[in-house]
């Protein structure tokens, strides 16, 4: 990349002008992660100006019993190993029970794995036992990849399960196992699951059904560069076309306990580089007005920081989680939402407590 391009690149960061992947590769191959930082952050505050949201959520992870056995995970078990785990009605009804003595509870969050027998029943029961115990909660539920499961195990469309699931009370989709949107890719590290056109396909479905998502990625395994670059540019066509991503995700591979990190011996990336993908991330998608800084990936530290490269969403208080936790992660898998409000604070931006549609909460609501 010569100095030329580099310095066109800036040029065009440095007016908020829209991108193209050349640009992108002379930035991010220029490695000015300060002046990064500086063009991400007069974005972020063109959209959000020193507003910085969080919401009071709960995950709930149904099952780690999974037929697709990713390279990539660490959660997921085969029937019958003694790892495995299904949350039935009762159990539920529990987290749910808990769930209820939170004040404000905005959001319930539920992802799990591609059970091989578990029918499209269970999983529907699952939203309406929700609703019907949290109804003013908003349903956020099952990636792209469990709504492709679902209609293969039924044989029906992905839109039919998409009305289906809405009719039961689902709000949005988390947009989840996007990882990178490359088929050389996700045939070494995802072979078993949604294709890039099929994750492409589901979302597009959804924001056509009035469902909004969120966009994903997962880097630091073994995409290029080029690639992880181009699944940002793909995420900004769908976005010109559908206006359907509420926020955009971004999830440093945790490779712990993974075939996929044992096979490439990969190590977990540095602050550097997730930096220098967030603030990228925040340039790139200028049509997606939300960048998130998901603390249980990143540490709470280096997610206070990403406040000042573009990120204007510290995510929610989560109450449990354990995909993640599964390859590695040593973060806590809950937080309060004091300790959120004083993270942004301390970063001299203004806490705004929001619901999943990024309506802000006022207090004494629910």
């Amino acid at each position: 990349m010569n100095s030329e391009n580099i310095r066109a690149a800036r040029e065009k960061a440095v007016r908020g002008e829209r991108l193209e992947l050349a640009d992108a590769l002379a930035l991010y191959q220029d490695n000015d992660l300060l002046f990064l930082a500086e063009c991400a952050r007069s974005m972020k505050e063109r959209k959000s100006g020193k507003s910085v949201f969080y919401n009071v959520n709960r995950h709930i992870n149904l099952t780690n019993i999974c037929t697709s056995n990713c390279p990539l995970c660490a959660f997921q078990c085969e029937e019958g190993d003694e790892r495995g785990f299904v949350l039935e009605a009762a159990d539920i009804a529990k987290i749910l029970e808990e769930a209820q003595s939170v004040e404000n509870l905005g959001e319930i969050h539920i992802v799990s794995a591609l059970h091989p027998h578990k029918e499209f029943s269970y999983y529907l029961s699952v939203v309406r036992q929700v609703k019907a115990a949290l109804p003013k909660a908003d349903i956020k539920a099952f990636t792209p990849v469990e709504i492709v499961h679902f209609a293969q195990m039924t044989g029906q469309s992905v839109e039919k399960i998409l009305l289906l699931l809405k009719e039961a009370g689902l709000s949005s989709l988390p947009g989840g196992g996007a990882e990178i949107l490359s088929d050389r890719v996700r045939q070494i590290i995802c072979p078993n699951k949604a294709t890039a056109d099929e994750w492409i396909s589901t979302i597009k479905t959804a924001h056509k059904l009035g469902i909004r998502t969120n966009a994903t990625m997962m880097y630091g395994h073994i995409e290029t560069i080029a690639e992880r670059l181009q699944h940002l540019f793909t995420l900004r066509d769908i976005q010109d076309e559908t206006h359907g991503f509420q926020a955009f995700v971004s999830f440093p591979f945790h490779p712990a306990h993974t075939s996929l990190g044992e096979k490439y011996h990969l190590q977990r990336t540095g602050s550097w580089e997730d930096m220098k993908m967030l603030a990228l991330s925040r340039l790139i998608l200028d049509n997606i007005d939300h960048i998130k800084a998901f603390w249980i990936m990143l540490t709470m530290p280096l997610a206070q920081l990403a406040l000042g490269f573009g990120a204007d969403d510290l995510d929610g208080t989560i109450g449990e989680e354990k995909i993640i936790h599964a390859a590695g992660a040593k973060t806590n898998t809950g937080i309060t939402r004091s300790r959120l409000r004083q993270m942004i604070l301390e970063a001299g931006y203004l806490p705004v407590e929001r619901d999943t549609f990024y309506h802000p909460v006022k207090e004494g609501e629910a």
